[in-house]
């Protein structure tokens, strides 16, 4: 039991922001804070993945990244492109090729940057990579990505209400996880059938299995296609604890996606701060 301020003592990294590059949600008052859960719910193919992993290349801190929903070679070649600014199709041929030296300086320098690919990983195996990295690095990940949260194994689901319990169960594992750990732990989630199609603002209702609850902080993505094979992706602050929130998903940050190197591109430097 502690008082208000020997809390001040004890509170360690909790709440500092994740260094990232999106000044348009920071303007929406949104920081990925240590010390808390997050979800970023989309529709297929919206760009959930290449947010987080943008998120993650961007802030340069130490990572742990569950990639359940991509392979290795999607990874590494994204990843690369982001950091390097190379075309992405030049350096994924690069990788299969078998003639990626010329990056290996580049992957070199994020070594504290891990990726674990099962398809299916248990909480189990979640907490042993943590205790791994602690003992390698000496401290826990900053950040840590769970890419999908429904990739991970929680047992046996007979029906809709266990599958529902599970994934609850799941967030306050995570959020646990995230204040033992003081990382950020953000999970990649899916959006209910009518906004499966990613081309209109997702509310808060549109979290599928309504597993809102937990996080402190859940952002919607949409998308908008320009007619010329370019992509604008909105993200839209549905629940904010430490800031403003629009659980409409009618306010947003657009960043455009750079289709060549997969980087998030701010549209409006100039927009003004929300009031």
């Amino acid at each position: 039991m502690y008082s208000l301020a020997q809390s001040v003592d004890i509170r360690g990294a909790a709440g500092e922001p994740i260094p990232n590059t999106f000044k348009s949600l920071k303007r929406l008052e949104v920081e990925f804070r240590r010390g808390e859960l997050s979800l970023v719910v989309a529709g297929p193919g919206t760009g959930k993945s290449l947010f987080a992993l943008f998120l993650a290349m961007s802030a340069n801190v130490p990572v742990l990244y569950f990639s359940a929903d991509s392979s290795a070679a999607t990874q590494v070649s994204r990843a690369t492109a982001m950091v390097t600014g190379d075309d992405s199709k030049v350096v994924k041929a690069a990788l299969l090729e078998g003639n990626f030296s010329e990056y290996a300086n580049v992957l070199g320098d994020r070594w504290w940057t891990r990726f674990n690919f099962s398809a299916r990983p248990s909480q189990k195996e979640i907490e042993l990579h943590l205790l791994c990295y602690l003992e390698v690095y000496g401290c826990n990940p900053y950040l840590m990505v769970v890419d999908n949260v429904t990739n991970v194994d929680t047992g046996a689901v007979g029906d809709a209400e266990s599958y529902t319990f599970g994934l609850e169960g799941l967030m306050e594992y995570l959020s646990e996880m995230a204040r033992e750990t003081n990382a950020h732990v953000l999970g990649l989630h899916h959006v209910t059938g009518p906004h499966s199609d990613g081309i209109t603002p997702i509310p808060l209702s549109g979290v599928k299995g309504q597993v809102h609850r937990v996080p402190a902080l859940v952002v919607t993505l949409h998308k908008e296609i320009d007619g010329m094979n370019g992509r604008i992706i909105h993200a839209s602050p549905v629940k904010n604890r430490e800031g403003f929130e629009d659980s409409s998903g009618n306010t947003f940050a657009s960043f455009r996606l750079n289709r060549a190197n997969l980087r998030l591109e701010e549209i409006d430097e100039e927009l003004p701060a929300y009031v």
